[in-house]
């Protein structure tokens, strides 16, 4: 058989592929701004979710926390700035956005007790029980298996220890569910390509409208070897706090 190239009358495409939706590769390119357009596009009341998670953790010192999709490592700060006898690992696919973290993480001269790694959050590199809590903020709905990683999630935290889960959802109800959706589906996607430039803010919309609803997500958790201690929607259910422990 011959090995010599075959013609074709359509010339090989030189665009590289695009990262698939919510994958570490497509955080990768957005990672430089990724901190403003949460701020801009939330109107910073993403930080007071965050305090919401943090606190729904209960830690004690000297606990040990692991942020999933820690991404920047946002939530990873925010847990050091209210519980600074603390120690946190987080984990991201996307390593320009550890980069980003690492940056942030050294500035504030935290780097003793806050350790950054890739990492998959179906697949945790760590021991049964090592940690006394785990949060994640905004990146459960970008797993593709998400049972497979609440199971894990199960798995690495003790029995007594508290899982924070913050994530983005559809308003279905209330009188301001019309505008909560035009928010998320039309503002948010319109300013993080205006101010990125990254087309990857369209998969914003998409992927918060593909989640299922938090009755939902909430009975996936139970399936997944969870207790739901408490699901609270927060700004007229924008976003929704789950909180559980390993059952």
């Amino acid at each position: 058989m011959s090995t010599a190239p075959q013609s074709s009358s359509v010339p090989p495409s030189s665009e590289t592929p695009a990262p698939r939706g919510g994958s570490g590769a497509m955080f990768d390119m957005i990672a430089p701004r990724y901190d403003l357009l949460n701020r801009l596009m939330s109107f910073g009341v993403d930080q007071r979710w965050r305090n919401k998670t943090v606190d729904a953790l209960e830690l004690k010192p000297g606990a040990r926390v692991l942020d999933l999709a820690t991404g920047t490592a946002d939530l990873a700060l925010k847990v050091l700035q209210r519980h600074p006898d603390v120690k946190v690992v987080g984990v991201d696919p996307s390593e320009r956005m550890l980069e980003v973290g690492r940056h942030k993480v050294a500035a504030k001269g935290l780097t003793r007790v806050c350790e950054l790694q890739v990492g998959d959050a179906q697949q945790l590199s760590f021991e049964d029980k090592s940690f006394e809590g785990l949060c994640m903020a905004f990146g459960i709905r970008n797993v593709p298996d998400r049972a497979r990683a609440l199971r894990e999630m199960a798995r690495v935290v003790k029995p007594d220890g508290r899982i924070a889960i913050l994530e983005l959802s559809e308003p279905r109800k209330g009188l301001l569910g019309p505008l909560a959706r035009f928010q998320i589906r039309t503002v948010a996607p319109f300013l993080g390509r205006l101010l990125s430039g990254a087309r990857e803010y369209r998969y914003l919309q998409q992927s918060i409208a593909s989640f299922p609803p938090p009755e939902v997500f909430a009975d996936q958790m139970r399936d997944s070897g969870l207790e739901v201690l408490r699901v609270t929607p927060l700004t007229f259910g924008v976003c929704c706090l789950y909180v559980a422990r390993p059952r």
